[in-house]
C-alpha cells in the first residue's frame, strides 16, 4: 500500500521545529533553546488547518540547507496579517529548514501537501488560531495589556510624550477597534496603533506620529520585541474579526499624507548625515515610507 500523508503521525523534523502531518492539518511544534528564534519559542507550537494553506515551496537555502514552506493564504492567519510582510526569513514560522541531504525527503512532504490543497484566494475568517499570548508587554513609552476584550495602555513617565501624559491611560474595547498597525521593532519606528470604527487616531494629523497618538504606543531598543509584541497584536485583531466579522480588518494601516511622509524623509536624512542611521537602515525605511503614499 503506498504511502499518503493521510496516514497521522509522520513528522518532519528540521532546525528550530519539527512539522507533523496529518489528515486536515499540518501541526508545527517549535524547539526551545538558545539558538530558536525567540518568536518560535513564544508561539509554541501552531495547528495550521489544509485549508488554510495556498500553497507549498522547497527552495535552496544558505550554507548547505533547503526550506520547505507552506504559503497561508491571505486572511486566513492573524499573525501573518498582523506582521503584514515584516518579518525576516528567519522569523517566519511557516518556513521549515532542513540539512540537504534532507531535500529528496522534503519534497516528497511537499508533493504529498500540495496534492491534499483545495482551497485559494483570501479566506473570509481567521483559520489558525491566534497567539495564547503574551498579553502584554513593556513599550518605550507605555505597558500594553490585553484581557482578551479590552487594550489598555499605561504611560511610562520616562518615555511618553506630553500628548499621552495630557490624555491619561487609555482603554479601548475590541468593539470600538476597527484593525491595529503593526510596525516591526527591527525597523526604524516601530510602534503598535490600534485603529477605531470612529476613524479617530488612525494617523490623521497630528496622531500620525505614534508617540504623539494616544492610540498607540512606541517602540525601542528593548521594548516591544516582535515575540512579544507581534503575539499581542495578533491576539487583538482575532478578538476584532470576531467581534464583528463584516467589519473591514486592516492591519497595514492608513496611507498617510504626502507632507508627513516628506518630513518623515528629511528627518531620517538628518539621522543619517549625523551617522545615527546606515546606508542600509536609510534606504529601505526610505523605500517603506514612499511605498505608504
Amino acid at each position: 500500500m503506498p504511502h499518503t500523508m493521510s496516514r497521522m503521525g509522520d513528522v518532519l523534523a528540521g532546525f528550530h521545529a519539527a512539522w507533523e502531518f496529518e489528515s486536515d492539518s499540518v501541526l508545527i511544534r517549535y524547539e526551545r533553546g538558545i539558538r530558536t528564534p525567540k518568536l518560535f519559542q513564544a508561539l509554541g507550537e501552531r495547528r495550521v488547518p489544509l485549508e488554510a494553506i495556498a500553497g507549498v515551496t522547497l527552495t535552496r537555502g544558505k550554507r548547505g540547507t533547503v526550506v520547505l514552506r507552506v504559503e497561508p493564504r491571505p486572511g486566513a492567519d492573524p499573525l501573518m496579517e498582523a506582521a503584514a510582510g515584516q518579518l525576516k526569513d528567519s522569523g517566519d514560522p511557516y518556513r521549515l529548514v532542513l540539512p540537504a541531504e534532507r531535500e529528496v525527503l522534503a519534497e516528497y512532504y511537499a508533493d504529498e501537501l500540495r496534492s491534499l490543497l483545495t482551497e485559494s484566494g483570501p479566506a473570509e475568517r481567521f483559520l489558525v488560531e491566534p497567539p495564547k499570548g503574551p498579553l502584554s508587554f513593556k513599550a518605550y513609552d507605555g505597558k500594553a495589556s490585553f484581557d482578551g476584550r479590552t487594550v489598555n495602555f499605561r504611560w511610562f513617565w520616562t518615555g511618553a510624550s506630553s500628548a499621552k501624559w495630557k490624555a491619561g491611560d487609555q482603554s479601548f474595547s475590541v468593539g470600538e477597534l476597527n484593525g491595529v498597525e503593526w510596525r516591526s521593532p527591527e525597523v526604524f519606528e516601530g510602534h503598535l496603533r490600534l485603529l477605531r470604527r470612529d476613524g479617530s487616531g488612525t494617523g490623521a494629523g497630528a496622531a500620525a506620529q505614534a508617540d504623539q497618538d494616544p492610540a498607540a504606543v512606541v517602540f525601542g531598543l528593548g521594548y516591544g520585541p516582535v515575540h512579544e509584541s507581534l503575539p499581542f497584536a495578533a491576539a487583538v485583531l482575532a478578538a476584532v474579526r470576531a467581534s464583528s466579522p463584516v467589519a473591514a480588518v486592516s492591519a497595514a494601516g492608513p496611507r498617510r499624507d504626502p507632507a508627513d511622509i516628506a518630513e518623515r524623509i528629511r528627518h531620517l536624512g538628518e539621522l543619517h548625515q549625523a551617522g545615527l542611521v546606515t546606508d542600509e537602515e536609510f534606504s529601505v525605511k526610505k523605500a517603506e515610507l514612499l511605498a505608504e503614499l
